[in-house]
């Protein structure tokens, strides 16, 4: 099948003027922790520390925002591959769709001109449209943990390709792009900002957004193993290890697999090619363009910071390093999934 391009409306995001207060009052309620310093504190929801601007959203959306059967969501915890998938998988829905003057397509041009978060709708900031291409695809994007999605993601027929990554890399990318974050907001707040060590033992501790990261993980494994027709899981190695499988299997899971035509032409190949983390990084737009959301700006270069497996090594120690593996075999027991 294809994606139509004259697909069911998107729903906007229909904030009113009293629905913010609404639930910044509800999560002055949650428990909370102080957290990564030179961030917000972190509160308590459904099991998972969220910071403040990803959980009024998450709220909204609870409450607002109705999936339906075709809506696929890419879900996955922060600095675990999601700028990736969501540039693979915007490419794979729009391939070949409304060519342009120059005979590019619809999905070249879109990812020439605006980093891969501006082409597919985040769900914590109510992006409930495609701003970019002007296309309607079904889909969305969310770093929520599987128990706070909204209940209609749940009980829908909806999909989930859901990617998770090492622990360590997870860490140490997550740490550099929040403290680029805080230091785009004034660069004098970055030295307030927690040490390398000091936000490597809150996270081991599962203070980190949107942690636990090994419930993040379990949440969604489970869920895949009760509906594997439904939800994907992937690992963010095994897409950099055979990036061309992982592209078919993601296509015929949302729907829309490559024909024996676009194989033996190569579109397996030129999508993973237009996708790679050297071509999206050397584009204009992510060099030296900036992403907004809220308010908040951050320059489009930190998606894109090394992309490597294993990198970890240079940032931790080898005893940080099998902490964090003790902690992870010893939270994943039993639960069939390693990694």
């Amino acid at each position: 099948m294809e994606f139509s391009t004259t697909s069911k409306p998107i729903p906007a995001s229909g904030i009113s003027p009293e629905s913010p207060q609404k639930y910044v009052e509800e999560i002055s309620q949650l428990p909370k922790e102080k957290g990564w310093r030179g961030l917000q504190e972190l509160f308590l929801y459904k099991n998972f520390w969220l910071y403040p601007v990803f959980l009024e959203g998450a709220l909204h959306a609870r409450d607002h925002f109705q999936a339906q059967p075709t809506d696929i969501f890419l879900c996955s915890s922060m600095k675990t591959g999601t700028t990736w998938l969501k540039a693979l998988s915007f490419t794979i829905a729009t391939r070949g769709h409304l060519p342009s003057d120059d005979g590019s397509d619809m999905t070249t041009v879109s990812l020439r001109t605006a980093v891969p978060h501006d082409c597919i709708p985040f769900l914590e900031f109510n992006e409930y449209s495609t701003a970019v291409t002007g296309s309607e695809i079904p889909l969305f994007a969310s770093h929520l943990p599987y128990t706070c999605l909204p209940k209609s993601i749940i009980d829908s027929d909806c999909k989930i390709a859901y990617i998770c990554r090492d622990p360590k890399d997870t860490f140490v990318s997550m740490w550099f792009f929040l403290r680029k974050f805080v230091a785009g907001k004034n660069s004098t707040d970055v030295e307030s900002f927690s040490s390398i060590d000091e936000a490597f033992e809150l996270f081991c501790k599962g203070l980190s957004s949107h942690g636990p990261y090994w419930k993040h993980i379990l949440g969604y494994w489970e869920a895949s193993k009760r509906r594997p027709e439904k939800i994907l899981f992937l690992k963010y190695e095994d897409l950099v290890e055979d990036t061309q499988l992982w592209v078919k299997k993601l296509a015929e899971f949302f729907g829309c697999p490559f024909s024996a035509e676009e194989e033996r032409e190569g579109v397996v190949e030129r999508v993973v090619k237009e996708c790679s983390f050297e071509s999206l990084r050397n584009l204009e737009v992510n060099r030296s363009g900036k992403h907004e959301k809220r308010g908040r700006a951050i320059e489009n270069s930190a998606y894109f910071r090394k992309g490597v497996v294993g990198d970890w090594r240079n940032h931790l120690t080898d005893e940080m390093g099998k902490k964090i593996d003790v902690i992870m075999e010893e939270k994943l027991m039993g639960s069939g999934f390693t990694f």
